[in-house]
């Protein structure tokens, strides 16, 4: 394990390390009319008054922000996905930042962060944070998120280790982490591999390096994308209607993740209609409806004979992820079991 104090690092070459924070909404800057109510409204709050909501982060970094967008995760598109990795490539290219934080909402925080963890392009710390409580709360958790989060992107030690996410002292990876409460502050977990690491106050200990191909190493890019492909996901329950699937292609899906039962299985019915959806062209990647656990392939289904993508530990979110990326590519089958088997 490694320990790294932000301050002692600075104060050694002379100068802060310079932190762009990216504002895109959430939890984080939202508001209620009282200290003490569940409801409140996401994206309310601007990055300037987060920053300065954080006045201790001053003696971790120079830190400037910028706005994205300011809104409650649950409206995160495709279009700003594209817009923050861009945005990102930018300014990891400048010898003027040395780490970027990305403030976001709790609810689709693991899809964006594995979206950055494939398409952005640089070894230096890129972290996410978000609060379960909105700005107004008593004993809101942003800041200290935000105080963490900036610690660990000035911190060395962080470098190469992807995305990562900080959230309530832990430091997850972004491939790793899935949200798993609707409202405990400690609502993330890495349920398969474990922590990155975790960061107290700004002191940072670190357990690993990610197992998977990421950021610079990643072959996958937007810098000239436009838009990604269609991908849906069909959640399936026992006597699930195959309809569902055969609806998703005729609405112009390029490809499928099946949130199966147990290890990526299905009905009868339903595995018919990802055989014609495979036959029409669409590539069709077996999930689960699971918390944790791989799904294997040709294991309870015979994916060589269907022609389907086994997602591995990947959940339905993160493989929508990695296939829509993986389409901008291909549509071959057996080179998206090879990106699933290696990102």
């Amino acid at each position: 394990m490694m320990f790294m104090v932000v301050g002692a690092w600075a104060d050694h070459h002379g100068e802060k390390p310079k932190i762009v924070i990216l504002a895109t909404g959430g939890t984080i800057a939202g508001s209620a009319e009282t200290q003490t109510q569940a409801g409140y409204t996401s994206g309310q709050v601007g990055v300037d008054i987060l920053i300065d909501a954080v006045p201790q982060i001053e003696d971790l970094a120079e830190v400037t922000g910028e706005q994205i967008a300011n809104v409650g995760s649950q409206d995160m598109s495709d279009a700003i996905w594209l817009k923050l990795a861009n945005r990102i490539n930018e300014l990891a290219a400048s010898d003027e930042v040395d780490g970027i934080v990305i403030t976001h909402g709790t609810d689709t925080i693991e899809e964006t962060g594995y979206f950055l963890n494939l398409a952005v392009k640089t070894d230096k710390p890129v972290v996410m944070t978000a609060a379960m409580r909105p700005s107004t709360a008593l004993s809101a958790d942003g800041p200290l998120n935000i105080f963490n989060a900036v610690a660990v992107a000035a911190d060395p030690e962080a470098r190469g280790r992807g995305v990562l996410i900080v959230a309530n002292d832990d430091i997850h990876g972004a491939r790793g982490i899935t949200k798993t409460s609707t409202t405990d502050v400690q609502t993330f977990m890495s349920p398969e591999r474990g922590l990155i690491g975790v960061s107290l106050y700004g002191v940072n200990r670190y357990f690993r390096y990610p197992y998977r191909l990421h950021t610079t190493e990643s072959e996958f890019s937007v810098a000239a994308v436009d838009a990604l492909p269609r991908v849906d996901v069909v959640y399936i329950t026992a006597d699930v209607s195959p309809d569902l699937i055969d609806c998703a292609v005729a609405s112009g899906a390029k490809g499928l993740i099946t949130a199966g039962v147990g290890n990526g299985n299905m009905t009868g019915p339903a595995l018919e209609a990802v055989k014609r959806a495979v036959a029409k062209g669409v590539v069709v990647v077996r999930s689960s409806r699971v918390p944790s656990g791989s799904v294997g392939r040709n294991v309870e289904v015979n994916d060589d004979e269907v022609g389907s993508v086994a997602s591995g530990e990947l959940n339905p979110a993160k493989a929508r992820v990695l296939l829509k990326l993986a389409l901008l590519k291909t549509k071959d089958a057996t080179t998206i079991q090879d990106y699933f088997d290696r990102y």
